[in-house]
């Protein structure tokens, strides 16, 4: 193979240094929106080694590093004991790059293994330990803030799987509080494109470790939704950003959801109403450009 042109390697730079000012962007969008990171928090960043939690560590540091406000930043990678699993990468990486890091070693896999029929989806259980093992870090780091990598596709396949399995509007929220009561959870990737993070992991050469446990389940329903996302993406393009950018603009008084919206006082009231009967909106509104999340430069 041919080594690259001085030309090809100032567009591979060019490119590289675009998407870098794009993921700053929506990541420092994100924070901003959901008032995610305030001054002097202490935040662990839940190191899976997979290319989403690597690039919000990239990305977070970079933040820091830039931001008028001072906060912390933690690495915490749970080794579940897979076997095989190369437990030198991590810590060999965040030596290398020079942060706070731990290493908890505790044995889930065998417990899912154990646990979980063969065949059968092992992400509910696995992450429910996961989730107990990362509250209790946590805790004794003094961490003010779980920051988790999940991106805007995951928001997207967790809205779907909701809404065809769980008969609810429901999606993975950028900011919450954790199942014990005790933590703020946040999702400082969520207006990030998964494809953006690959490329990213690409050009960053991050050290990636598969999933064995779980990653060769291709039949599991989130895979399907991702599928089901990407040929849209395909076949029409921006019908995904629509999507996102509808989770973003709810308007309950046109769904059916009476605890969220107050249908016994619907009355007339002799004027126009912005919540009146327009099920479909404007062609205009149809046409009009959605910024949020765009994966645009």
């Amino acid at each position: 193979m041919n080594a690259p042109t001085a030309k090809q390697v100032r567009k591979a730079a060019f490119e590289t240094n675009k998407l870098e000012k794009r993921l700053r962007r929506l990541v420092g969008q994100a924070i901003a929106d959901f008032d995610m990171i305030r001054a002097d928090d202490r935040v662990i960043v839940c190191l899976s080694g997979g290319k989403d939690s690597y690039g919000l560590l990239d990305i977070l540091l970079k933040l820091r590093d830039a931001a008028p406000l001072h906060f912390e930043v933690i690495a915490v990678n749970l080794d579940q004991r897979h076997p095989g699993y190369p437990e030198h990468v991590l810590p060999e990486y965040l030596g290398k790059i020079g942060i706070p890091f731990r290493i908890e070693r505790q044995d889930t896999y065998s417990v899912v293994k154990r646990v979980v029929p063969e065949g059968k989806t092992m992400c509910g259980l696995c992450s429910r330990l996961r989730r107990g093992v990362l509250y209790r870090v946590a805790k004794e780091v003094g961490a003010t803030k779980i920051a988790l990598g999940h991106h805007r596709d995951d928001i997207l396949e967790t809205f779907f799987l909701n809404l065809f399995f769980g008969g609810k509007l429901k999606a993975m929220p950028p900011k919450l509080v954790s199942d014990d009561g005790n933590h703020v959870v946040i999702r400082p990737l969520a207006y990030v494109a998964e494809a953006d993070l690959a490329d990213w992991a690409e050009a960053r050469r991050f050290p990636i470790i598969p999933c064995n446990l779980c990653g060769s389940q291709k039949t599991l329903q989130r895979a399907q939704a991702k599928a089901m996302l990407r040929d849209w993406e395909k076949r029409y393009p921006g019908r995904v950003e629509s999507i996102f950018s509808a989770l973003t603009r709810v308007e309950p008084s046109h769904l059916l959801d009476r605890q969220m919206f107050d249908f016994g006082a619907v009355a007339a009231a002799g004027a126009a109403s912005p919540n009146g009967d327009k099920a479909i909106d404007s062609q205009a509104d149809f046409e009009a450009p959605t910024q949020l999340g765009s994966g645009a430069s």
